[in-house]
């Protein structure tokens, strides 16, 4: 097994995970979230090498059902884990981050929020790896996304 642990903003209300060495993102886990989501100037999502490649998509979540850009970046880092071809939805959305980050992006994972400690564990067993596979599909109207490891 592998381990990881990131630091969490202290005197949050919500999980904000600090993504240092990755553009200093600041991003907040949501548990319930199917996708991850980009909620600031999509200017800065494209400075990061992301390119659009689907307009006005429709998505539900944050009390309702929304709408955003899906993009696609070359390559997102969080922690020790490794995502090639990251697809991440565009939305502006009010939120004290940069970016929420997707319960199944862990999929497969052990994952710990330590509120006390101020950070997020992240427990790889044996059978997963790093480099991971995030798909978004587009079936019959809703969105489906499926995290597995990269070879698989």
């Amino acid at each position: 097994m592998k381990q990881f642990t990131l630091p969490m903003r202290e005197n949050a209300q919500r999980p904000i995970v600090i993504l240092a060495d990755y553009f200093q993102l600041d991003t907040m886990l949501d548990t319930g979230a199917v996708l991850p989501v980009w909620v600031e100037e999509e200017a800065n999502l494209k400075a990061m090498g992301a390119v659009p490649i689907a307009l006005n998509l429709p998505f539900g979540g944050f009390g309702g059902t929304t709408a955003g850009t899906l993009y696609r970046l070359p390559l997102f880092r969080c922690g020790d884990l490794i995502f090639p071809e990251f697809p991440v939805i565009a939305s502006r959305i009010d939120l004290p981050c940069q970016m929420v980050l997707s319960v199944t992006m862990f999929s497969g994972l052990i994952y710990e929020i330590d509120d006390c400690h101020h950070q997020f564990n992240v427990t790889i067993p044996d059978q997963e790896t790093l480099v991971r596979k995030l798909t978004v599909e587009d079936k019959g109207g809703r969105l489906h996304v499926l995290c597995t490891g990269a070879g698989e």
